[in-house]
């Protein structure tokens, strides 16, 4: 039996169940300019972090996913935006206080547990979805497919994906 469409789907859940999102997240994050430009994103055009290392994990995989993200969205909406409000918050009475500045330490240690669940919620989202599809050939510019997929037209937001692109290993 060739490799027809019946077949490639569960090859490349497959690939994707080799390469966690949590740790292509934690790699990406760390290198040069990335987690200045995500934050950025975040802060200015209020795209959502996990959702972005997400679409770079799927196209780092030549794949894109167009199932529904509310459960993720939900999940964040509820639990982490609140605690990233509260450690920013505590943020001038931490820099007075070592035991808020203790609480600031917890909260954020919650905040990415927050953030590694949501990441996981995606990752179980393209494993188990239907709207999983292969990225034409060649690949679209990543930077380009997240301008149009997040709406984003400011030359600084436009800036930021494309510092995500340069940092981004080819498949």
């Amino acid at each position: 039996m060739t490799r027809d469409s019946t077949q490639l789907p569960s090859a490349l859940r497959a690939r994707l169940r080799d390469a966690p999102l949590w740790e292509f997240a934690l790699t990406l994050y760390g290198r040069e300019g990335v987690e200045a430009a995500c934050l950025m994103l975040q802060d200015e055009a209020g795209i959502d972090v996990c959702e972005l290392l997400w679409y770079c994990w799927l196209h780092h995989h030549g794949l894109a996913c167009d199932a529904s993200l509310e459960p993720a969205h939900r999940w964040q909406r509820r639990v982490t935006v609140p605690l990233r409000r509260l450690r920013r918050d505590l943020k001038p009475e931490a820099q007075e206080s070592e035991s808020v500045a203790a609480l600031r330490r917890t909260l954020q240690q919650a905040e990415l547990q927050a953030e590694r669940e949501t990441l996981s919620c995606l990752e179980r989202l393209a494993l188990e979805s239907d709207r999983l599809t292969v990225l034409p050939s060649p690949a679209p510019c990543l930077a380009e497919h997240l301008a149009t997929r997040l709406q984003v037209q400011k030359k600084p937001h436009l800036s930021a994906l494309r510092t995500l692109e340069s940092q981004l290993d080819p498949p």
